[in-house]
């Protein structure tokens, strides 16, 4: 699968209403939140994107752009939509959109590599990480060729992605995962406690 064809995009434009602040924020060991991701992805696309809207900070690179969604209050498949409309209105030529959460710190270069690897494109217009028979549902490859519908029942009122992507067809990619959980998310304090609990434990 061509890279090229592909726009990084962290969905950073929740409300972090669990965790009472904008957790992609909050200090873990020494980097922010958001740049955990951030540094594992980064040498896979040509651009990446962060959708929020606050001015947020991250570690500067001249690949990433900081946009805000197109219109507030629309949830994770708002955010999906404002990169392609991204996409679209600058004139570029990405065919899918690369989705990641802000909140993950120990997601690793390998397992988007993998998961790239392990897609065939014939398959689906939509494909999502699974791992120990969970999806994760922001974790996705999202075709271009998604925008008008997904644009379509957002103004419907859909909001939930694991019904959205149910109705398209989405294709998950299974992985296993002995040891820790790379896809530890953070939502409240408590959270970020067992994260760096982790860290110092590494």
């Amino acid at each position: 699968m061509d890279h090229n064809n592909i726009l990084g995009a962290v969905l950073a434009g929740g409300k972090s209403q669990r965790f009472g602040e904008d957790k992609s924020q909050v200090k873990l060991g020494d980097k922010l939140l958001i740049d955990y991701i951030l540094s594992e992805i980064i040498d896979e696309f040509n651009e990446i994107l962060v959708v929020s809207n606050n001015l947020i900070k991250f570690k500067y690179s001249k690949k990433i752009s900081l946009i805000k969604d197109f219109k507030k209050d629309l949830g994770p498949l708002g955010g999906v939509l404002t990169a392609m409309k991204w996409a679209k209105d600058n004139n570029k030529n990405y065919q899918w959109i690369s989705t990641f959460p802000a909140d993950t710190p120990f997601f690793k270069n390998q397992i988007l590599k993998d998961f790239l690897k392990n897609i065939n494109l014939n398959e689906s217009k939509l494909f999502f990480i699974k791992s120990n028979n969970t999806r994760h549902n922001i974790f996705g490859l999202w075709s271009i060729d998604l925008m008008d519908k997904l644009e379509e029942d957002l103004n419907k009122g859909e909001r939930k992605v694991e019904i959205w992507a149910n109705s398209i067809g989405v294709k998950s990619i299974n992985m296993e995962f002995e040891n820790e959980d790379p896809f530890f998310n953070i939502n409240t304090k408590d959270d970020l406690k067992k994260a760096m609990e982790n860290l110092e434990n590494d």
